[in-house]
């Protein structure tokens, strides 16, 4: 009787596993901001093929990790706005001042893609929160006076919160705003 017990709570437990392991599958699957909250949701999001773009990912990507907060998430996206490229683990690392080893359960969900700053396929963005008159005349879609304005705005007011406030505040039409936002960060 001993034995068949042992079996049966055996089997009832894997089914549970499995159950579990079925339930968050399907969380991460459903929800593309959802958070990890350890190492073998990371798991069945790689096994899912779920990648986190190392050079692309904003706060809310870092934020899905594990063990990432909120202000290491705004630094790596500060640092990316910059320019600096991670194309490691070890870069990540380096840039958190941590070790390659606490990163290395992430992994998996990482990826490390190089985008060539020439690259017509990949626009140069330019914050706007620094660039000068001359820096945002030279974007497609934005005249000499749209720059004076922008430069003039952000000294009356402050810097740009993000591309919404930079709407209101220049009273854009969305139009306008579909065509700058891909040459433009904050």
């Amino acid at each position: 009787m001993n034995k068949f017990n042992w079996l049966s709570s055996s089997i009832e437990f894997t089914k549970k596993l499995t159950d579990r392991h079925a339930a968050i599958k399907n969380k991460i699957r459903n929800d593309p901001y959802y958070r990890f909250q350890n190492l073998t949701e990371i798991a069945i999001a790689a096994e899912l093929g779920i990648k986190i773009d190392a050079n692309r990912a904003t706060l809310d990507d870092w934020l899905r990790l594990p063990g990432i907060s909120i202000h290491q998430g705004r630094a790596l996206v500060e640092l990316n706005n910059m320019g600096v490229l991670f194309l490691s683990i070890e870069d990540l690392a380096a840039a958190l001042n941590t070790t390659a080893d606490r990163l290395r359960a992430v992994e998996p969900i990482l990826e490390f893609c190089y985008y060539d700053p020439q690259s017509t396929l990949a626009p140069q963005k330019i914050n706007l929160n620094s660039a000068t008159i001359e820096q945002l005349a030279n974007l497609p879609f934005l005249d000499l006076p749209l720059a004076e304005r922008i430069v003039q705005n952000r000294q009356q007011y402050g810097n740009f919160l993000n591309l919404i406030d930079f709407q209101r505040r220049l009273s854009l039409d969305g139009q306008a705003i579909g065509q700058l936002m891909h040459y433009l960060q904050f």
